[in-house]
């Protein structure tokens, strides 16, 4: 028989007094401590999460530097690579190699600027905000219906990258009917590798690896930098044509030596000076170039194909004069 009164329904039992009632409890106000601690660590937020006033960690300044250390030291050496191509192609186009003329890499960065026109200045602004069109449209206030067929698009594109691959490899094998866009192929493919590294062109299995990553974006860098060596050397052409189109604009050389040199072509001049130290004057030379002492000329008449380019190295034994060249009309009567 059970001493005592029996338990009422609904009510709390009442807890036994003496020893073998402690464990119990004391387990109970370990649960709840427990409980309490991992409510207080979810209230907690992460030690370096950082809100809007935060300063950046030490991790993040890094980071960034070495984003803007990459960055800068690719465009730096895209910007030499340009220079140089420029510059050989430029005076190649009057006899001269740019190599024995020893240029140095602020003279190359002066080169490349002459790539810095306004339709690449545009083209790279596309490319940059390219990425960022959906949220710009955003933040226009376009609507909605606008920016969800952009998004669409853009990743129609992207799923299309083997096409653009595709098209490159075909202006490549017409490379002597492109002329002079061939630059163009080169630039279907880097773009079509490019867009084969974005998550629409993966949406199952993203592109991780050396192979499935890394070789297509090395491939796309030098197709890339194959693109700048075009275009700069097109500049260079284009820019030595206009020179020699317009050489009388350019500085006159007048050479005084005291032995006759073998100086000819068409519009130079040859006069004796008696009695004087430099017997012999030269004039109808127009300034390509000057380094090291020694003068790059042309002879105002000079032809691409058949006419040399004369070095004049100043020595004792002759004397350069550097004059203006001959002037429009409309600016000498301005000046």
């Amino acid at each position: 028989m059970p001493d005592g009164p029996p338990a009422v329904p609904g009510e709390p039992s009442a807890v036994p007094d003496g020893p073998s009632a402690v464990p119990g409890a004391a387990a109970v106000a370990a649960a709840r401590a427990r409980a309490r601690r991992r409510r207080l660590r979810r209230a907690v937020p992460p030690p370096r999460a950082s809100g809007p006033g935060t300063p950046p960690q030490s991790d993040q300044r890094f980071e960034f530097a070495n984003t803007v250390l990459g960055a800068g030291s690719l465009v730096g050496g895209l910007m030499f690579y340009a220079g140089v191509m420029h510059s050989s192609a430029y005076y190649a186009y009057f006899h001269i190699r740019a190599s024995v003329l020893g240029f140095g890499f602020p003279q190359m960065i002066i080169y490349s600027l002459r790539l810095v026109t306004l339709p690449v200045l545009v083209c790279l602004a596309l490319l940059a905000l390219a990425p960022r069109l959906p949220e710009l449209l955003v933040s226009l206030r376009v609507p909605s219906r606008v920016t969800l067929r952009v998004r669409r698009a853009g990743r129609a594109v992207a799923r299309q990258h083997a096409l653009f691959v595709a098209a490159g490899v075909a202006l490549m094998l017409l490379w002597q009917r492109i002329q002079p866009y061939g630059w163009a192929a080169p630039l279907l493919v880097a773009t079509g590798l490019v867009l084969g590294q974005s998550g629409p062109a993966n949406p199952v299995r993203p592109a991780r690896g050396l192979w499935r990553r890394g070789l297509p974006v090395a491939a796309a860098a030098l197709f890339l930098v194959w693109v700048v060596a075009l275009v700069a050397g097109q500049l260079g052409t284009k820019d030595a044509r206009a020179a020699a189109a317009h050489l009388v604009r350019r500085s006159a050389v007048v050479v005084l030596s005291t032995e006759r040199l073998s100086l000819t072509g068409p519009g130079l001049v040859t006069e004796t000076l008696p009695g004087m130290h430099y017997r012999y004057r030269y004039t109808g030379l127009r300034l390509i170039l000057e380094r090291d002492r020694r003068y790059y000329t042309l002879p105002v008449g000079w032809h691409a194909r058949t006419d040399p380019t004369y070095v004049i190295e100043d020595d004792d034994t002759i004397l350069v004069q550097i004059m203006p060249g001959t002037q429009p009309r409309d600016e000498a009567g301005a000046q």
